[in-house]
C-alpha cells in the first residue's frame, strides 16, 4: 500500500514525498531506492519533516503510528481498518477531536467508480427502497514477507481485513446496522484458507449478505446485487460491461429495461488521496471521517464475535 500511495502522490504536482520510515531498515532502503525518497532514522524524524503522514503498515500497528502523528499536529491518512481493536479506534477518535486533526481512514472502495456510482444511484432512488444487498469480495490468501495476514491477532482475518471494505460501503449507503450474524472458517486452523459469510440487518429494514473469500486461487474478483422495490443494480468485475441497472416498468408490468454503464476508469487510490490533499489544503473535513472508520471496525468485530460464538450480535 505504501507503494500504491506513493505512485498516486507522484502524479500530484503540488505534493512531494519527502521522507519514508520503516521499522525495518532494509525495507526502507528498498523503498528509498525505488522512489528516490530520503529515509528517516526514526519516526520522530519523519514527523519533523512532513505536513502529511500516510500510515501504510500492518493493521495491528496503525494506532502505534497514527496516534503520535495526530498528537504532533500532522494531517494523517491511515490505511483501513482504522485499528485492530475497538479500544485503539476509540483512542484515535478521541485524539482526532482533541487535536482538531484532519484525519481520514483510507476506505478506498468509496472511490472505485462502480461502487461510488452505485451509492449515488441508491441515494437517488434508482432501485426504490432497498430490501436486500449481496456482496462478494476475494481471491487467494494474501501473503506478506512476515505472513502477518495469517496471524488473526494481527490482521483480524478475512472479515476485518477484506470485507470491511463492503461494511463501510453499506454503512455509507444504508445507514446504521442493527444486528449481525456470521459464519467463518477463520477459527478452524486451516492453512492459509479463510472464508466468511456475514448477514447484516440495518435499522432501515434492509438485509445484506457479505461474502469474504481468501480461498480462491483463480484471482481476485468482486460482485454485488442491490435489490429494491423499483429495480436492481448489478456489478460483476469479471464482466466487460460491469455495472447494470434493471428498472421495473411503470406499474410493475413487463420485464424492465437494462441500462449498461461503464464508468470512466480513474485510479481510485489517486482519487482518494487527491481528495485528502485537497481537504488538507482547504482545512476541511474529509468525506470519510474518523467515525466512519470506527463504525466499520465496530461492525467487523461484531461479525467476528458472531462467527466465534455462533450467536446474533446486536449493535
Amino acid at each position: 500500500m505504501g507503494r500504491q500511495h506513493t505512485q498516486a502522490y507522484r502524479q500530484m504536482p503540488d505534493v512531494e514525498v519527502v521522507v519514508v520510515y520503516d521499522r525495518r531498515p532494509e525495507r526502507a532502503q528498498a523503498f528509498a531506492q525505488e522512489f528516490g525518497v530520503p529515509i528517516a532514522n526514526d519516526f520522530q524524524e519523519l514527523l519533523n519533516r512532513c505536513d502529511i503522514v500516510d500510515v501504510c503498515v500492518p493493521t495491528h500497528r496503525h494506532a502505534e503510528y497514527a496516534l503520535p502523528a495526530i498528537e504532533a499536529g500532522k494531517a494523517v491518512v491511515s490505511e483501513k481498518p482504522l485499528a485492530r481493536t475497538l479500544d485503539e479506534c476509540e483512542r484515535i477518535v478521541e485524539a482526532v477531536h482533541r487535536h482538531k486533526a484532519i484525519f481520514m481512514p483510507a476506505h478506498v472502495l468509496r472511490f472505485f467508480p462502480e461502487y461510488r456510482t452505485a451509492h449515488f444511484l441508491v441515494k437517488d432512488g434508482a432501485v426504490g427502497t432497498v430490501a436486500a444487498v449481496r456482496m462478494r469480495r476475494g481471491g487467494d490468501y494474501p501473503r506478506a514477507e512476515s505472513d502477518w495476514y495469517a496471524d488473526f491477532n494481527k490482521s483480524g482475518g478475512v472479515i476485518l481485513d477484506l470485507i470491511i471494505h463492503d461494511f463501510d460501503w453499506l454503512l455509507w449507503t444504508l445507514g446504521e446496522a442493527e444486528r449481525v450474524y456470521a459464519k467463518a472458517l477463520t477459527f478452524r486452523n486451516l492453512d492459509h484458507l479463510d472464508y466468511a459469510l456475514v448477514t447484516i440487518r440495518f435499522k432501515n429494514g434492509a438485509i445484506a449478505h457479505v461474502e469474504g473469500v481468501w480461498c480462491d486461487p483463480s484471482g481476485f474478483k468482486v460482485n454485488y446485487e442491490i435489490c429494491g422495490d423499483a429495480g436492481m443494480l448489478e456489478y460483476d468485475s469479471t464482466k466487460q460491461v460491469a455495472l447494470r441497472t434493471a428498472v421495473r416498468a411503470e406499474g410493475g408490468a413487463g420485464g424492465g429495461v437494462q441500462v449498461p454503464s461503464n464508468p470512466a476508469v480513474n485510479d481510485p487510490y489517486y482519487l482518494e488521496l487527491r481528495h485528502f490533499v485537497d481537504c488538507v489544503k482547504a482545512g476541511t473535513t474529509p468525506e470519510i471521517t474518523v467515525e466512519d472508520g470506527y463504525n466499520a471496525v465496530r461492525l467487523a468485530l461484531a461479525a467476528i464475535e458472531s462467527a466465534q460464538t455462533g450467536k446474533v450480535v446486536r449493535l
